[in-house]
């Protein structure tokens, strides 16, 4: 595998490859730290030659480029380490998302041609299900944090540190084309099955460089910087874990990784390894800014971006009085993910807190070179002016050009030159883009249109309420009226009624926040709100539920 011979006077053509991430760091800080829980910590110079191990293992079991490796496994430094070395080699990682269900992974891992699968035992029960419909896989790995081998069905091929231990420490990774394709995985369809979004090596740099620039050098709150420890609280098996471990990287940062997420573990982590900045859905900041232990403990030097889903004011504001540094992010699966940041404007920065807050559960501010506007039914633009609302679409140098076999929802994805999200969104005049709905999810009321995100996110100020969801049921007069699902503050269960709750939305009516004809007819209270399987509301399932 042995690279290109250069001759006298031949420039090098320099590739936006992976492998170039890992310069940097390696000079920079080699001796900082990668924790795994309680269990693995070591340095940046043992992760370099882990990485060329793990790459040189696979070889062995007969991996080369194009060949596509999945991986079932929670946070962890293996993780970490397959995010390098697998694309670095010439492969395609394939980061299996685990919450869906053994039907849909026997449908994603036949689709995307797995070659060799990489389990941990907790996983292997799944693996055993579906095993023998399988029609590309050659090999299994075992991922485990014990010294024994679990009791299993499958035929294990090798374990994961035997492997690196019977591998060479070194391995000439090659200078691939950048365009060669490096990552898949799938969305988490609620109906029908899942598609493939794909990413090269070029598309992942690219997205590495742009959000570095926008989280790290940029004035406003939330900063990530190359002192900071990092944790993610997003699987890894979504959308690169937001890419935060290429930029973390990269920055060379103290890197934690907490596996299966517990709220004891994952606070222990926080406070015993100084993390100053995560990532999560509002699923999992609601848990634990909820506990009980939140409020005994100093969390003042944590930033957290939220993303996957709007994050409400009440929530944010709840974390706040935690000390925590709290803004929004956006993203989608088809957009490698990250293209906005709620960063603040330096002439933001001396304003009163509730009105920071509204700037910064906005959608955000487009990262370096992400082109966004929002368009109507005919493709034309509008105005950023605040309200002009329609679709949002963009370009950004790092979006999926398609989904992996399948050129009809290609087709729905990209149309005259923009990809289409789905997203019904507005810019303002500062240039923030605010989402105000999925296309799908909008309520149509009387021939007008209410955000349930903002009914979401006015609904959750309200002092008793913990999780808030809105949904549109048909209506013979209206077409459509909002419905509001509710989770009660364990303080406040039995205590509050749909009137309290009406009383308090009208005075966002008063405002001139909300529309009169926004104000829902109907209060669900609910001990919980179903989700998907990265913690998203699931609004299918409380349609099925009632309507």
């Amino acid at each position: 595998m042995a690279g290109k011979v250069y001759q006298p006077g031949e420039s090098y053509r320099y590739p936006l490859i992976i492998k170039k991430l890992l310069i940097t760091p390696v000079i920079y800080s080699p001796n900082k730290e990668i924790v795994y829980r309680d269990k693995v910590r070591f340095t940046y110079r043992t992760l370099y030659e882990r990485i060329n191990r793990l790459a040189s293992g696979l070889e062995k079991l007969g991996i080369k480029q194009g060949d596509t490796v999945c991986v079932f496994d929670y946070d962890s430094n293996r993780y970490l380490e397959c995010y390098f070395a697998v694309p670095m080699m010439g492969a395609v990682l394939h980061t299996m998302n685990w919450r869906l269900s053994p039907e849909q992974m026997l449908y994603t891992m036949n689709h995307a041609e797995d070659d060799v699968v990489l389990i941990n035992s907790d996983f292997l029960p799944i693996l055993e299900e579906i095993r023998d419909k399988l029609t590309t896989v050659k090999k299994i790995v075992l991922l485990t944090d014990e010294d024994k081998k679990p009791a299993t069905k499958l035929n294990i091929d090798i374990e994961y540190e035997e492997m690196l231990r019977g591998a060479s420490p070194t391995y000439d990774f090659p200078d691939l084309d950048e365009n060669t394709k490096a990552t898949t995985f799938y969305t988490t369809a609620t109906t029908g099955l899942p598609k493939g979004v794909y990413f090269s090596h070029r598309q992942l740099v690219l997205h590495t460089m742009c959000t570095a620039l926008m989280v790290g050098s940029y004035e406003s709150i939330g900063r990530f910087r190359s002192r900071d420890v990092y944790m993610p609280l997003t699987p890894m098996f979504h959308a690169h874990a937001w890419g935060i471990p290429y930029v973390a990287t990269l920055l060379a940062v103290k890197q934690v990784y907490p596996g299966k997420y517990e709220p004891e573990v994952l606070l222990r982590l926080i406070l015993g390894e100084k993390v100053t900045f995560s990532h999560c859905v509002p699923t999992i900041i609601h848990m634990l800014v909820t506990s009980p232990v939140a409020k005994k403990v100093d969390l003042s030097h944590w930033k957290v971006i939220i993303g996957g889903a709007a994050l409400p004011k009440g929530l944010a504001k709840a974390a706040m009085d935690l000390g925590i540094e709290i803004y929004a992010g956006f993203g989608m699966s088809e957009t490698c993910p990250v293209v906005t940041i709620a960063n603040l404007k330096e002439h933001m920065l001396d304003w009163d807190v509730d009105k920071k807050v509204d700037v910064l559960i906005k959608t955000g501010l487009p990262l370096p070179l992400a082109e966004m506007k929002v368009v109507d039914a005919q493709g034309n633009e509008l105005p950023h002016d605040g309200k002009s609302t329609g679709e949002l679409v963009m370009r950004v140098p790092y979006l999926t050009e398609s989904y992996f076999k399948d050129p009809e929802k290609t087709k729905e994805l990209w149309r005259d030159g923009w990809l289409h999200g789905g997203d019904v969104a507005y810019i303002d005049e500062e240039g923030y883009v605010q989402i105000t709905d999925r296309m799908k999810d909008v309520i149509k009321t009387g021939g007008e249109w209410i955000s349930s995100l903002d009914l979401e996110s006015l609904t959750s100020q309200f002092a008793g309420v913990s999780e808030a969801a809105a949904i549109g049921i048909p209506d013979e007069k209206w077409g459509e009226r909002p419905i509001m699902v509710v989770v009660l503050k364990p303080e406040f269960k039995g205590k509050v009624s749909a009137d309290d709750l009406k009383q308090f939305l009208k005075k966002f009516v008063d405002e001139g926040r909300l529309p009169k004809y926004g104000i829902p007819d109907k209060y669900v209270f609910v001990d919980a709100i179903p989700k998907t399987s990265v913690g998203k509301i699931n609004k299918i399932e409380l349609r099925k539920m009632y309507i």
